[in-house]
């Protein structure tokens, strides 16, 4: 294990809760928090421009307006998350080559099962999957 995710229960809900409300469509979105803090804070539910159950793809016009504000808030994407569908939570061959984000935490819900989740976390950098824990904390 590389490193820790820390993240509040209030946000791994709401992670879930997004992605079974677009399943069957995979799900995805932005937790910023403060730049260099490694603190999930802000949570942005984003549109699945690519409507599909095995891709994601972020609007490029919300992921500008998105960058903006996180510039302007001195935030950065602490998480990058979204969900599968029918396979397991980790990364696809596609994920990786879309992952542009070396500082963020990847997390990856899967709602194949309607009673349970997976909710996994992944560093993506140059190409490499290092799976981390997941710490959920209460509050603060």
């Amino acid at each position: 294990m590389a490193g820790v995710l820390s993240i509040r229960r209030d946000l791994v809900d709401a992670i879930v809760e997004h992605a079974r409300k677009d399943h069957p469509d995979e799900a995805c979105g932005v937790i910023a928090g403060p730049e260099g803090s490694d603190r999930p804070e802000r949570f942005v539910p984003m549109l699945n421009a690519a409507r599909s159950p095995t891709f994601y793809e972020f609007d490029s016009m919300d992921l500008l307006r998105l960058y903006r504000e996180m510039d302007d808030n001195d935030e950065e994407p602490v998480v990058i998350y979204h969900s599968h569908t029918a396979t397991e939570a980790y990364p696809s061959r596609t994920d990786i080559a879309y992952a542009n984000e070396p500082g963020a935490h990847y997390v990856l819900v899967s709602t194949r099962d309607d009673d349970t989740h997976e909710f996994r976390s992944f560093r993506i950098v140059d190409g490499v999957v290092t799976e981390e824990e997941v710490q959920v904390t209460d509050g603060e």
